[in-house]
């Protein structure tokens, strides 16, 4: 092991970063230990090294540190995170220490919370359906494994229990390895990280799930490292356990403040919005260690979870996430005002691959044909209200009026579901097939004539 080796040559403090002078073979990435006057110990990580001189953020924050009797230790090592099975059922730190009253755990190994993002060589393509119970995101914008599909939401809409709900009821449909959620919260209040733990606690999900909590009043610096810390676990559960592991990232918005916070303490050019100028590779690092490798049973499927600001989709933080990612889950304000929950807006919402994970042997033969057909007649239905907003609902005809009909029932018994309600993919499906059926069979023209035949003729005699 490399020798540790301690320096009292601190000689600026500038927000949560420190810089010290004259040291030798310091290497970026790795951690210090910071010895006050006092004897407490604070931590922090390297930044950035030019010559002798060396920048590192401190994770407990630089207040009340006095620079003449301060001693930096390097460490010589990047942070690591303690991994074996026992980690699952646990609720940990930003940093991965234990914080449900456990004990610490034994590790089987220790590995460096900065892995690198999969080789696109030795990815394999996503095409396994992950059945959520959500009928907005099972029949209309479905989650394969292997995927990244981000929730996009804005400020007071119910996210929190749109991923509490997808960490609760996600499964593999017909698949015999085990399923696992990690779940990483990032400066969220305590209120909101009680919610999260109590539910997977009372419900029993907890079993299979391992948390990462970095509360709103904990070091923003913290908030950097705690995606990685929950990547890294979810790296060897899937890839040394073998598990399907989900990966939930709340909130990635409070995470690209924190990175924000730091590049204006190291006064860095800023992009847009103040937001760094490598906001895009920073982003990338984390989203693309999800997915699958061939050679490997396990999978890391992501959904991460960002707040826009104003609800404005070009922000740089969701426009930048749905360049990387593939689609995105919009919740909608207007939805919300009605008590649609989860107010999924689904016109906008899209999953890039939902073609590759459903069909017949994976959901049901009719999957595709039914969400383009349910996209085009709730369209044309919300064309309809707005017009009747406009002009009146008498000014509509009467094929106007039943497709607004349409999409008021759509929206109350499609959209809308209890956040405990946990609907199987096939019961989505028949939803689709009893809302539909207020039309005649010659104007579902996206569904092919075999399957009417088949599923609409049957639907109809079983409800005569």
């Amino acid at each position: 092991m490399p020798a540790i080796k301690e320096y009292q040559t601190v000689t600026d403090i500038s927000g949560p970063l420190m810089m010290v002078e004259m040291v030798d073979k310091a290497k970026y990435g790795h951690i210090v230990d910071i010895e006050l006057g006092d004897g407490s110990i604070r931590h922090g990580q390297i930044l950035q090294v030019e010559n002798d001189k060396v920048l590192f953020q401190v994770f407990e924050g630089t207040r009340g540190i006095d620079v003449n009797k301060s001693t930096v230790r390097f460490l010589a090592k990047p942070l690591e995170l303690n991994v074996s099975p026992d980690i699952l059922g646990r609720v940990f730190s930003g940093l991965g220490e234990p914080k449900d009253d456990g004990p610490a755990i034994i590790p089987e190994k220790r590995l460096d919370i900065n892995s690198k993002p999969i080789n696109p060589f030795a990815r394999n393509y996503p095409n396994e359906f992950i059945q959520t119970g959500i009928s907005t995101i099972d029949g209309l914008n479905p989650l394969v494994r292997g995927q990244k599909l981000p929730i996009f939401s804005g400020a007071g809409l119910p996210h929190d229990q749109i991923t509490a709900q997808i960490a609760r009821q996600a499964t593999i449909l017909g698949e015999g390895g085990d399923f696992a959620v990690v779940f990483a919260a990032m400066g969220i209040t305590f209120e909101a990280a009680q919610f999260f733990i109590d539910d997977l606690h009372e419900t029993g999900a907890i079993e299979r799930a391992v948390m990462f909590i970095n509360l709103a009043n904990d070091p923003a610096i913290e908030r950097i490292a705690t995606p990685r810390f929950a990547l890294t676990a979810a790296e060897y559960l899937a890839f040394d356990l073998d598990m399907h592991v989900l990966v939930i990232l709340n909130d990635m918005t409070n995470y690209c403040e924190a990175l924000r916070e730091i590049s204006a303490a190291r006064k860095e050019v800023p992009g847009r919005r103040g937001y760094p100028g490598y906001l895009y590779t920073d982003l990338a690092t984390i989203y693309e260690r999800a997915g699958r490798i061939k050679g490997k049973k396990g999978s890391i499927t992501m959904v991460p979870v960002l707040t826009m600001p104003e609800d404005d989709k070009t922000h740089p933080v969701p426009d930048l996430t749905g360049y990387i990612t593939e689609g995105q889950i919009i919740l909608s304000r207007p939805l919300h005002r009605k008590a649609v929950s989860p107010p999924v807006d689904v016109l906008p919402s899209l999953s890039r691959l939902k073609d590759k994970g459903i069909g017949e042997g994976k959901t049901r033969e009719d999957h595709a044909d039914l969400y383009n057909q349910l996209y085009a007649a709730y369209a044309r239905g919300k064309e309809c209200q707005e017009l009747a907003t406009i002009m009146g609902e008498a000014a509509l005809s009467d094929e106007d009026k039943k497709y607004m009909t349409f999409a008021n029932k759509f929206e109350n018994r499609y959209i809308s579901q209890d956040y405990y309600e946990n609907r199987t993919v096939q019961q989505t499906l028949d939803l689709s097939w009893e809302l539909l059926s207020m039309f005649e069979n010659v104007e579902l023209k996206r569904i092919d004539v075999k399957l009417i035949e088949k599923y609409m003729t049957s639907f109809r005699k079983a409800k005569t």
